[in-house]
């Protein structure tokens, strides 16, 4: 299993400067060239759906700062008789397997580039939900813009690798940035989309959410759970950023103690 190691970030005229100078343009770029498809598959998502075809999400960005991300959306709002959501795969419509299949459904993200909270190459942007409950020695795996792809995406990341093997190659990824890097999980990119699953919750190897994960491996508490969907819930209704917080982990640490003395 990967761990997660903590080396000193490199800094390089890439990393400062030109790699948000590529983005801005490339974006720019890529908006011009795909409205035509960006509008078609507006209007066939509006028609397919009954409703919005883009999904909104609050997501941590660079350092931790919250930020509206987008998507196409890929599933209706259907419910149960007691007005619950019903499960991804029963909502999850012909036309959105494709977008999945294709990643056509992370094209809106390109507006988030231009914006400046995303960058095309970068860790994944996860779920507040998640993120609460990151350690100190993760948490720098995310304090640059997050990407349409990255690192753990071109190596399984959708479904078949481990939370802690995603978490060394983003850290990898934020201390070592470099053009070449970029390039080459770009073209790794073009081959994995065409070989991963839609990479809905049912479809992952591993648990799909990290809270989840964290509570089934005991390495948290029910109420630690508890009380960080809360903060995550207080957090995107603030607008406010990820930070550690130590509360959500310390009876974790604490564990790991005992178990390395026993």
């Amino acid at each position: 299993m990967a761990e997660v190691k903590n080396t000193k970030k490199r800094k390089t005229l890439y990393s400062l400067f030109f790699k948000r100078f590529f983005d801005i343009i490339f974006s720019l770029l890529a908006l011009i060239i795909l409205s035509p498809f960006l509008l078609i598959m507006w209007i066939v998502l509006r028609i397919n759906l009954k409703g919005k075809a883009v999904f909104a999400q609050y997501r941590p960005g660079k350092d931790g700062k919250i930020f509206k991300f987008y998507k196409f959306r890929s599933m209706t709002n259907e419910t149960d008789e007691n007005g619950e959501l019903l499960p991804d795969a029963q909502r999850i419509t012909k036309i959105g397997k494709f977008i999945r299949k294709t990643s056509i459904d992370e094209l809106p993200q390109l507006f988030n580039i231009l914006k400046g909270d995303m960058s095309f190459i970068g860790p994944r942007p996860r779920l507040v939900k998640d993120m609460v409950f990151y350690d100190n020695e993760t948490l720098p795996a995310y304090s640059v813009r997050p990407g349409i792809t990255g690192p753990s995406q071109v190596c399984g990341g959708r479904s078949s690798i481990s939370w802690e093997e995603i978490f060394a190659l983003d850290l990898d990824y934020a201390n070592h940035i470099t053009i070449f890097k970029d390039i080459a999980i770009l073209f790794k990119t073009v081959g994995a989309v065409f070989k991963s699953d839609a990479g809905s919750a049912g479809d992952s190897k591993r648990e799909y959410y990290y809270a989840d994960y964290l509570l089934k491996t005991n390495k948290i508490t029910k109420e630690q759970y508890d009380l960080g969907l809360k903060r995550a819930e207080a957090l995107i209704s603030s607008g406010g950023k990820i930070e550690y917080q130590a509360d959500l982990r310390e009876e974790a640490i604490a564990s790991s103690n005992e178990n390395q003395e026993d």
